[in-house]
């Protein structure tokens, strides 16, 4: 994980994610899967590029199966972008940065 993500889990989303003053990306994501770990470093890109506009952080599907309901998340990966606490944007499956980039970036200020 790189150091410009956070971890999120469950006891922390209101307070990191749905709370926070900058806009917050959130990676769902499981250690088991493939296509999460070839969006990792796209998510780790967006969140060197827009420090400062944007906070990344990262949920573990496995361990945090209620965001994954409360969200009604199906599959992962799943980006999920909390603008003042409400979803703004969202991203299923691996998608690469090129795609990518244009749908979080249009959110941010």
């Amino acid at each position: 994980m790189g150091e410009k993500t956070f971890v999120v889990t469950e006891a922390t989303f209101e307070d990191d994610v749905l709370k926070s003053e900058l806009p917050v990306l959130i990676d769902f994501w499981a250690e088991w899967c493939a296509p999460c770990r070839m969006i990792a470093p796209l998510v780790d890109q967006l969140a060197t590029k827009y420090a400062g506009k944007l906070r990344v952080g990262k949920v573990d599907a496995d361990q945090n199966q209620r965001l994954l309901m409360q969200y009604g998340i199906m599959g992962i990966p799943t980006l999920m972008l909390f603008k003042n606490g409400e979803v703004a944007e969202q991203v299923i499956g691996f998608m690469p940065l090129p795609a990518l980039e244009p749908k979080i970036a249009r959110h941010l200020d």
